[in-house]
């Protein structure tokens, strides 16, 4: 009932400034409010779920979709505080490889915190932290500076990133690395990546800075990836690895012998 509460406002707004051949609209969020008192729809108590579901969790209807040419699709990002921009930008998936190779990690994970983590999420951040993937896959000692780290960006307004990291390399270069963490049944999406990037950029200008995604596939099959911008500004996977975490018996020397010829 709420996502189609939702799914009305949106397209309201959409077909209010749409025109063929438009690739941005902007709005403000009380424009919600107006739209619903004309839908005679009774808006959720916390407006900024309406646009927060749709930029995070749930698909735009197909009535905004179907206007995107082949190879696009319309997003929406933040513009300022209290506004809004639904983008046409060109079509990109990030979702785990069917066919890259596992590796088995001795799960280090403590019983008491996989009891009682509340949500896929939460597991997730633990078993990252507990088993150290985030310097695993980066090859830099990692330290967790703070999760659900909350600001504001310029030109974006408020942002939150799952968890960030600072990082150091063997020659000491310090790097800063923001983690974008999505259950079974979540996406990552290229808005929260390209805040996670401008957050960076102007919270931490003088750190090095390397943008990770990660993806629970299973209970203990990890995705792992590195994201950048291309010269055109799309975001792209430079890397991406599948940890598995397993029992320390499940993993053979055979296995162990085979890790040491991968590239």
């Amino acid at each position: 009932m709420g996502t189609n509460r939702y799914s009305r406002l949106i397209e309201a707004i959409f077909n209010q400034y749409y025109e063929n051949g438009k690739t941005e609209i902007q709005f403000k969020r009380t424009e919600l409010v107006i739209q619903a008192k004309a839908l005679n729809i009774k808006l959720p108590k916390n407006l900024g779920d309406v646009l927060y579901s749709f930029r995070y969790r749930t698909q735009l209807p197909e009535s905004i979709t179907s206007k995107a040419p082949k190879g696009y699709e319309w997003i929406i990002r933040a513009a300022f505080s209290v506004q809004y921009r639904l983008s046409l930008v060109k079509k990109s998936r990030i979702i785990p490889s069917e066919i890259l190779a596992e590796t088995k990690i001795p799960d280090a994970t403590p019983g008491v915190i996989t009891k009682y983590a509340s949500n896929d999420e939460q597991a997730l951040l633990s078993k990252l932290r507990y088993n150290r993937l985030i310097d695993i896959f980066t090859r830099l000692t990692c330290y967790s500076l703070q999760n659900h780290y909350r600001t504001t960006v310029s030109g974006m307004g408020q942002v939150e990133i799952d968890e960030i990291y600072i990082g150091i390399d063997k020659r000491g270069a310090h790097y800063v690395l923001p983690v974008q963490a999505k259950g079974k049944t979540d996406q990552i999406g290229i808005v929260q990546i390209e805040q996670d990037i401008a957050v960076c950029d102007e919270k931490f200008p003088n750190l090095i800075s390397r943008s990770i995604a990660v993806q629970l596939m299973d209970d203990n099959l990890i995705a792992l990836f590195e994201l950048e911008k291309d010269e055109k500004d799309n975001i792209r996977v430079s890397s991406e690895k599948h940890y598995k975490l397993v029992h320390p018996d499940e993993l053979s020397f055979e296995e162990l012998e085979r890790y040491k010829i991968r590239a």
